[in-house]
């Protein structure tokens, strides 16, 4: 992570010189430019002199062009790369803070065990002060021990191997809903891993009509798509959540921005159940309103980001809550 805030620093960094040198030279190109008409270049040349003065003043002119032409590709070229080296971070920094949260949850479930070695080493000492004789209670006491380490031992591998096969099979979901998505464009809906969820965010003009939580017929193509996958998974949860920019909404139908984003979602969920028949169980419905915002409300395009639809997929973790005992 350091070396990436490094790399991403320098490169900011360059990119500033190099706009700054770009600057300059445009600026000298247009002061060049500027003096050619009438100061540098003589209309009327009028013998060998001032040809000669025409010709020198021409090829100042054609040198500070390519210069500037140069520096203006290397410029582009700068900023296009340090767009890629931008969304590398990103994705390495989602990870990151994705591995962190794993670990803290596998930390939380050894503080347990601890908890309950500890435990077994208060019977211990109980045992060692009873009426038993003192190898009795020694050999009492160690296998205890040793029962317990081998259980907890076990309890970490079973976990570890189901939380890896967890996020393999939520990979492959993610992959299959990637390429089954395909044909739409990437501002009508985008596709992420999150936190071991599948995020499928779908946009307003996409699905519904202004101001309108009836789904339109490109949207359901996609609906159809992704309940064709999910009839495939059974093992996920899926939470169909409706977000809304925070322009002001009331109409005989829907008293604000509220109503609207838990009637697209309401809408969307009974798309699923009555017409692609996933099963009603696993779905919920939920309206986010204005109030989880991707981007600021003060631009249109903000405003167009946050009018969205997100169907996040979950995998049943019940095997995993009764692995740790919760």
């Amino acid at each position: 992570m350091p070396a990436l805030e490094q790399l991403r620093g320098l490169t900011n960094y360059t990119m500033k010189y190099l706009f700054l040198i770009v600057g300059f030279i445009s600026f000298g190109f247009a002061t060049i430019a500027q003096d050619l008409e009438p100061k540098g270049k003589i209309k009327e040349p009028k013998g060998f002199g001032d040809n000669m003065h025409n010709a020198f003043v021409m090829g100042r002119l054609k040198k500070a062009t390519a210069q500037r032409d140069s520096l203006n590709e290397l410029a582009i070229r700068y900023q296009k790369d340090t767009t890629q080296r931008g969304i590398r971070y990103r994705e390495l920094d989602s990870t990151h803070r994705y591995w962190l949260g794993r670990y803290d949850a596998l930390n939380t479930k050894y503080k347990g065990l601890q908890g309950d070695y500890n435990e077994m080493n208060d019977k211990y000492t109980q045992l060692i002060q009873s009426s038993l004789s003192r190898t009795e209670q020694l050999n009492l006491a160690l296998k205890q021990k040793s029962e317990l380490l081998l259980e907890r031992e076990r309890k970490l591998a079973e976990l570890e191997a189901k939380l890896r096969k967890q996020d393999s099979l939520t990979q492959a979901l993610n992959n299959t809903i990637k390429r089954a998505l395909l044909g739409f464009d990437s501002d009508e809906i985008t596709v992420e891993m999150k936190n071991g969820k599948v995020y499928v965010s779908m946009s307003d003009k996409l699905l519904f009509k202004s101001g309108s939580a009836n789904v339109e017929d490109k949207g359901k193509e996609a609906i159809k798509k992704l309940a064709d996958i999910l009839n495939k998974n059974s093992d996920v949860s899926i939470m169909i959540e409706g977000h809304t920019d925070n322009v002001p909404i009331k109409t005989a139908q829907l008293a604000d921005n509220w109503d609207l984003s838990v009637a697209r979602a309401t809408n969307i969920v009974r798309l699923l159940d009555e017409t692609y028949k996933v099963d009603a169980t696993r779905l919920t419905a939920a309206g986010r309103g204005e109030y989880m915002p991707r981007a600021k409300n003060e631009t249109s395009e903000g405003r167009a980001k946050n009018r969205r639809t997100e169907i996040i997929l979950s995998p049943k973790l019940d095997e995993l809550y009764n692995l740790v005992g919760w």
